[in-house]
């Protein structure tokens, strides 16, 4: 079955960096888009970037020079590279992909970023 385990969440300060990691397993990878999407206290959950099979990647507005998606195709391993952090980038985020009509998500990871 298709499985996404997201980690390297935690506790930043603004400024701060951090990279978030996305083990997937239950599907071919290789062919797969896959996304980052982030939900806030109170707000609805909302994309921050996808990575084609291809390669091409898009963005949200929010996190456009902030944020890099990437992928490891060997290690079934999608990417979310996080820098300059600012306290609105306080979410839980998700890894997601989208497969046959279904979306998959993972269990999500904290990232916080507070002085």
């Amino acid at each position: 079955q298709v499985q996404l385990v997201e980690s390297g969440g935690g506790l930043v300060q603004p400024g701060g960096s951090l990279r978030l990691s996305c083990a997937a397993s239950g599907f071919t990878f290789s062919i797969a888009r896959m996304g980052w999407y982030r939900q806030a206290p109170g707000k609805q959950r909302e994309l921050v970037a996808f990575i084609t099979s291809g390669g091409s990647t898009n963005y949200a507005d929010s996190v456009k020079g902030r944020f890099t998606i990437s992928r490891d195709n060997a290690k079934n391993t999608v990417y979310l590279q996080m820098n300059s952090l600012k306290p609105e980038d306080t979410a839980v985020y998700y890894c997601n992909t989208y497969l046959g009509g279904i979306h998959y998500w993972g269990k999500g990871t904290l990232v916080t970023v507070s002085s």
